[in-house]
């Protein structure tokens, strides 16, 4: 059954942790000191061990990210030299290692296992000498220090600042809801506070009227934790370090061999075609967007703080819409329950609230079933709130597997993001974006939970290349455009009236509206983020890194106080170093997918669906993504699908 997520005495973790580990290390020296030779008395006792860690730890990161406090920072960061210690005696033991490399897998699951194993061994540096093995030993130690300690600036920088606006002609004009949720009442007096957790931030940068408060705000976001300088130089060198002791050229190298994409030059080059196809649009979409401006209100030097506001007036003008007009039709509570019952109905499984201890108040937790048959456990967090860390992910805890005493283990995920929260006067009210995200998140949720896999190391999102890890997610979010999706849960909080057909048509219609803008944006992350990787930059050359490739990308010139880098967390706080470029790379899977399964009426071909829970979903890492594609479709995916869904020429 499944785990009671709880945490008690949080100052006692540590060392609980450390006790878990050494009952680990005494389980593997037992199985390094065994005649074991077969992959039932190695592997599969390896990756019980790895479940019970998993178990274990979870909690406390999960926590750290969604309740922060000083206990669970404490806690956490004590925890990370243990488990990054753990990590490394692991990877560099040479007798598991032998061991591994000897052992005959007789199903493909457990074959693609050994194969990922010694191969990770490898990556880890258990070839290396005794010196650099102690080297890779403090580098990854170190590394897991500073990206926590990058998410925490980053965190305590956008906690720490406010505007506040006392003139009501300040806001006026933005959506209502957006306007109550910032009213306060200081002393007796009303004022409006915006901060830079993202529902705020976006409301008054896409709707907020005071051009100087909106490029006050933007200026505090772009120069949010400046230390955050520091911790990248560290983090860079580390990484370069790593890769040479290993034998690599540079970091971005050393990435790609886990990686689908095969060669460095190939990442460029798509990233760089890309490019090239969207800039002749993205140059005509700004021009528009300057003469709307222009012509509107007399703006001269259209500025990036002006881009979401009058790119917002301009769609409205353009296509008589907005998102103030559909954001009553998406409370939140009714767009979760339509979106489980549109995954049930695709994919033959039943979702059952169940009520189990949470962390906090507003998280929903569900039970899976397939038939009569328990399958899986899902918990939703969707709400902002200061102690939760900004933007939206998918994280896994249990996984689908069989151990080593045949039993049959569930898989649970947390789907976590940072939606306006509800208030006294309204429910949490989702913008189109914000469905959006909750479908990609939940397609990241679906392919971990409907893991069929037997070998926990393959199962679920487990040992999935991190260039098409996203292929599941953006998959399922494209259907959130859809008018048959849209009409299952589109209800007016207030009257309960069905969203109408015509607001329908437009979010299709807008689905595009700035897209080539928007992809140069993406490409220009996915370069910096790749280029940064393939040779040591420190200090301003990663400005100038990043100045250079906005001469081809940014249309609008950034200001010189601009420091997105200090708050890139997918790279130096997550783990997309050198594989932010996987968004792109995996949306040529999922926009030809998305058009091979996509029904005018349904929304979804069911029969296609079926097949890709079989191929795509069941299978996790257990074979690579083109073979999984090829044996679904019949065929590899086209690249023109890419073009297509952003109906670029």
């Amino acid at each position: 059954m499944f785990q009671e997520f709880k945490l008690n005495h949080l100052e006692h973790f540590p060392k609980e942790l450390e006790a878990l580990l050494n009952r680990q290390r005494m389980g593997i020296k037992s199985i390094t000191d065994s005649d074991a030779t077969d992959y039932n008395t190695v592997l599969k006792p390896l990756q019980d061990m790895d479940e019970e860690l998993s178990l274990f730890f979870t909690p406390l990161s999960h926590l750290n990210s969604v309740m922060n406090s000083e206990e669970t920072q404490k806690a956490y960061e004590a925890s990370l030299p243990l488990l990054s210690k753990f990590s490394s005696e692991m990877a560099q033991n040479v007798a598991l290692f032998n061991k591994i490399k000897e052992l005959k897998a007789e199903s493909e699951e457990a074959k693609k296992v050994v194969e990922n194993d010694v191969r990770d061994f490898v990556l880890s540096g258990v070839n290396l000498p005794e010196k650099e093995k102690k080297r890779m030993e403090e580098i990854s130690l170190r590394l897991s220090e500073l990206s926590n300690q990058f998410s925490q600036n980053l965190l305590d920088a956008t906690n720490a600042y406010e505007l506040v606006i006392e003139d009501e002609k300040d806001v006026a004009g933005m959506p209502q809801t957006d306007i109550d949720a910032a009213k306060e009442e200081i002393e007796g007096k009303t004022v409006y506070k915006f901060t830079l957790q993202i529902p705020s931030y976006l409301a008054y940068m896409t709707y907020g009227p005071n051009r100087e408060y909106r490029q006050e705000l933007s200026k505090a976001y772009n120069t949010r934790a400046p230390q955050n300088a520091a911790v990248i130089d560290e983090i860079l060198s580390l990484k370069q370090e790593k890769a040479a002791l290993l034998g690599y050229e540079n970091y971005a190298h050393y990435a790609l061999e886990t990686r689908d994409a095969a060669k460095q030059e190939d990442v460029i080059r798509f990233l760089d075609e890309l490019a090239d196809a969207a800039l002749p649009q993205a140059k005509n979409e700004l021009e528009k967007l300057r003469e709307y401006a222009k012509r509107t209100d007399g703006i001269e030097d259209l500025a990036g703080h002006d881009v979401a506001y009058y790119g917002e007036k301009l769609k409205k003008e353009k296509f008589d819409f907005d998102d103030t007009m559909t954001k009553p039709y998406f409370e939140q509570s009714k767009v979760l329950e339509g979106m489980l019952a549109i995954v049930s109905e695709l994919f033959d499984v039943t979702f059952r609230p169940t009520d189990v201890s949470t962390w906090h108040s507003c998280v929903k937790a569900y039970d899976i079933y397939e038939g009569d048959k328990l399958s899986g456990r899902i918990y939703f967090d969707l709400e902002a709130r200061k102690e939760k860390r900004g933007g939206a992910w998918m994280n896994d805890w249990e996984t689908h597997y069989t151990d080593t005493h045949g039993k049959e283990h569930l898989p649970s995920a947390f789907v976590v993001c940072n939606f306006a929260p509800t208030t006294e006067k309204v429910p949490s009210l989702l913008r189109h974006d914000d469905v959006v995200t909750l479908f990609h998140e939940m397609g990241h949720a679906i392919h971990h939970l409907f893991g069929k896999c037997s070998e926990r190391s393959v199962s679920g999102i487990n040992g999935v290349a991190w260039d098409v890890i996203e292929f599941p997610s953006q998959f399922l979010e494209n259907f959130a455009y859809e008018a048959a999706i849209l009409k299952r849960f589109g209800f007016h909080y207030e009257t309960s009236e069905p969203i109408p057909e015509v607001l329908v048509k437009k979010i299709k219609e807008t689905k595009n509206f700035q897209a080539a803008l928007g992809i140069l944006r993406q490409v220009e992350f996915s370069l910096f983020d790749f280029k940064l990787h393939q040779k040591l930059y420190q200090g301003e050359e990663v400005q100038r890194l990043l100045d250079a490739i906005r001469e081809k990308t940014s249309l609008i010139k950034p200001p010189s106080y601009n420091k997105f880098q200090h708050g890139f967390s997918h790279i130096f706080g997550g783990g997309y170093a050198a594989g932010y470029y996987s968004y792109k790379w995996a949306e040529v899977l999922s926009a030809d997918a998305f058009f091979e399964c996509i029904d005018e009426e349904e929304g979804f071909d069911k029969e296609k669906a079926k097949g890709y829970k079989v191929y795509i979903l069941a299978n996790g890492g257990a074979r690579e993504m083109s073979e999984l594609y090829q044996e679904w479709l019949g065929r590899k995916p086209d690249v023109k699908s890419l073009t297509r869904l952003y109906q670029i020429a």
